[in-house]
């Protein structure tokens, strides 16, 4: 691999005007992030006296100190549903990865804090897809619960993807993968279910409850009269029934029983020298602060993929694939911390040979064994005459083909526009990349804004030219309505919310973001899982 050479300039005017740019939409997903850290805070005082940690503050004690967390889908449902202000945002809980007694794991601790941890049906959303990266990266699931279970008012949305959360706990489980729950508060209805198909299930005295039909609805359906912990606290399952495994004295005490019981899980067996990591690399040559300004703030302005390579890839080095065989698809092979990637990005719309060429590319990754990583920033496949009558369609249906098929790992990261059918060719989420994460300044749809205006007015006006009259006021209205519609809908926040991505990042922390998920990928061909047929049941 050759390093790149760079032209950008960070002195020009057009690096600055990019810079200020993802400054404002940087600035702007912090600020959502911190509404919800806010709407925690204002009850801490509240939940103290009644000697419970904060959401946060169970997650802190669960993680050992100084490992990174990778929090996921942080922004679920933002200012979707009954979330008005963005205070309410995560879904109802916060999830991620960490590292728990030296396991990395997936953790999920129920925001109790927040509307009291309801799920929306973006919560739901959440929970299965962190589910589904648990499965594919044989990842623990811990779960600190403590929810108001679904939010009422969206019961219709969630009831059936519901039963898919506990059939994933099951399968989970008959894949070898542990599920362990501290039930820190209420588990009713069918929310008890999630701790009784845990593998491991911790319970707090006196605090901890998990029933079918708590007191009052008891009492309504049949008459009889029972407390809670005659139905469903601590002692009662953890002496009579058996469905606690651990009785803990307090938060504190289940969380340490958490960690012990991770600390008894497999862990990855070490990969031998063959495989070919180096144990050590070079840092990029450039600097990660300059990716601030690399994409341009003006969509329709061109860049180089090489300028974000530059500085994500062990000492700015790559090797191209067929780098003058239709220059505006790139192609080419770099290493991220040792870890050997291919890469796909976009210089341009993809045209028949840019289609072709990532085909065979991801072909030839699929082949070695290769990971790729996509990098999205296309206004989607070229579209006119000529590149019809050149086969677009058969020859991006070839590079989706190798998109959707492919079975090494992939990563995705929106670094700019991913509109259209290039979303699809360049694996966006309806390709189930492994992970896919976004830049702030980064917008999805089927197509922009402007264009989708113009296309609604072009349609419209044919119309009103059927009929026989043409009101160019309607039109104009009509366009302007269409184009601020797309453009409020497709930016990276309306885009987060409905987990279009697993979670907005800053350009700056991709190149160490890319190292962990590939030791996650790597993580998880080399654990030894014990499968079975129906998982671990309670006797």
């Amino acid at each position: 691999m050759q390093p790149i050479r760079s032209a950008l300039n960070p002195q020009s005017e057009d690096y600055t005007l990019n810079c200020e740019a993802m400054h404002q939409a940087l600035s702007a997903f912090r600020q959502a992030e911190q509404r919800i850290v806010d709407a925690e805070n204002e009850k801490a005082e509240r939940y103290h006296q009644r000697q419970l940690l904060l959401p946060r503050e169970r997650l802190n004690h669960l993680l050992d100190p100084g490992a990174p967390f990778l929090e996921l889908c942080g922004l679920a449902g933002y200012k979707r549903y009954d979330d008005r202000d963005g205070s309410g945002a995560g879904g109802g809980a916060i999830c991620g990865i960490g590292t728990v007694s030296g396991v990395r794991c997936l953790v999920r601790v129920d925001n109790y804090a927040v509307k009291g941890g309801t799920i929306s049906p973006a919560g739901m959303d959440k929970a299965l897809r962190m589910q589904q990266i648990a499965l594919e990266n044989g990842l623990p699931m811990v779960t600190l619960a403590q929810s108001g279970g679904a939010n009422l008012m969206y019961a219709n949305e969630t009831f059936a993807p519901g039963g898919r959360g506990f059939a994933n706990q099951a399968r989970l489980s008959a894949a070898g993968i542990p599920q362990v729950t501290v039930v820190h508060g209420s588990a009713t209805a069918g929310g008890a279910y999630q701790p009784g198909l845990s593998d491991y299930v911790i319970m707090v005295r006196r605090q901890s409850g998990m029933y079918l039909a708590g007191p009052p609805l008891l009492k309504a359906a049949t008459g009889e009269i029972a407390s809670e912990e005659e139905l469903g606290g601590a002692d009662m399952h953890c002496s009579k029934v058996g469905t606690g495994d651990y009785i803990a004295e307090n938060d504190r005490d289940g969380i340490r029983l958490a960690r012990e019981i991770v600390a008894t899980l497999p862990r990855p067996t070490p990969p031998d020298s063959s495989t070919g990591l180096p144990s050590a690399w070079l840092e990029p040559r450039y600097s990660a602060e300059e990716l601030l300004g690399v994409v341009p703030a003006d969509s329709r302005k061109p860049y180089l993929v090489d300028e974000i390579l530059a500085r994500i890839a062990d000492d700015s080095a790559a090797l191209p694939f067929k780098p003058t065989f239709d220059t505006q698809t790139y192609c080419g092979h770099i290493r991220i911390q040792g870890h050997l990637l291919g890469v796909i990005g976009n210089n341009g719309p993809i045209t028949p040979q840019g289609a072709n060429k990532a085909a065979q590319f991801i072909q030839l990754c699929e082949q070695s064994g290769t990971p790729l990583l996509f990098l999205h920033n296309t206004t989607g496949f070229m579209v006119g005459t000529e590149v019809e009558q050149n086969g677009i369609i058969k020859h991006g249906a070839k590079m989706i083909q190798a998109v959707a098929n492919a079975q090494v790992p992939k990563l995705s990261v929106v670094v700019g526009g991913s509109y259209g059918a290039g979303n699809y060719a360049m694996c966006g989420r309806g390709f189930d990349p492994r992970f896919i994460f976004a830049w702030p300044n980064a917008r999805t749809a089927v197509m922009g804004a402007p264009q989708a205006g113009k296309v609604m007015r072009i349609v419209t006006e044919q119309k009103m030219q059927r009929a026989g009259a043409v009101d160019e006021t309607a039109l104009d209205q009509i366009e302007r309505d269409t184009s601020q519609f797309m453009e409020a809908g497709s930016d990276a926040l309306s885009c987060t919310a409905r987990l279009w991505d697993d979670g907005i990042i800053d350009p700056r922390d991709t190149r160490p973001l890319l190292g962990l998920l590939l030791d996650i990928c790597r993580d998880a061909e080399h654990l030894p899982l014990r499968r079975n047929s129906f998982g671990v049941a309670r006797f």
